[in-house]
């Protein structure tokens, strides 16, 4: 019996740490994608959804070239081979980005467009909704979590004094987690509502 209750002690804690795990990385891509929102100010991560087909091969514009900020309007990419500036040039614009890259003989330069107060708004819109749903997928996970516990509880793995303690830990994460999506919409809506 005590043997039993070490497996069961293990999975609980695996219960929790794949919780924590599974909010980790919903933070981390939250993280990716806000930065591929536009600001008024120019940011390399502006570039690293960008995707350029190089030598056969596609790859991330950042391991062809070096991605910087001169200054607060514009990006400079220069490419690790400069034979490479027209593809490059030609995959930024076609992502998307309303960026018109000029190409230069070593280096590529883009300048970023002021954005209009609409523009703002939109941008803000989409960073909300990002935040959003990103909060559903730390509750999903909250769920997910609460009903292997309650499973262990019902085959009789754990009573319900540890099936309470544990929820209350998976809540705990959950607020600590909603709370952080919550910071990162507001940073980031401080950011494109900055002239």
């Amino acid at each position: 019996m005590s043997k039993d209750r070490g497996i069961h002690t293990v999975d609980l804690m695996s219960v929790i740490d794949d919780t924590k795990s599974k909010m980790n990385a919903i933070i981390d891509h939250l993280k990716q994608d806000l930065k591929s929102l536009r600001t008024g100010r120019s940011n390399p991560a502006l570039l690293d959804g960008v995707e350029v087909e190089i030598y056969g091969t596609k790859m991330r514009l950042k391991n062809a070239a070096n991605i910087t900020a001169p200054d607060a309007r514009s990006l400079m990419v220069t490419p690790f081979d400069p034979s490479n500036i027209g593809v490059i040039s030609k995959a930024i614009e076609k992502a998307n980005l309303n960026l018109q890259p000029v190409a230069d003989k070593a280096f590529i330069r883009i300048a970023i467009p002021p954005m209009d107060q609409s523009a703002r708004q939109e941008r803000v819109k989409q960073a909300r909704k990002k935040g959003e749903e990103a909060r559903v997928a730390v509750r999903n996970i909250r769920r997910d979590s609460n009903e292997s516990i309650k499973k262990m509880k019902s085959a009789g793995d754990m009573a319900e004094d540890e099936m309470k303690k544990r929820e209350k830990q998976i809540q705990e994460l959950t607020d600590k987690y909603c709370k952080e999506v919550d910071d990162l919409i507001t940073a980031k809506e401080k950011d494109i509502l900055e002239i």
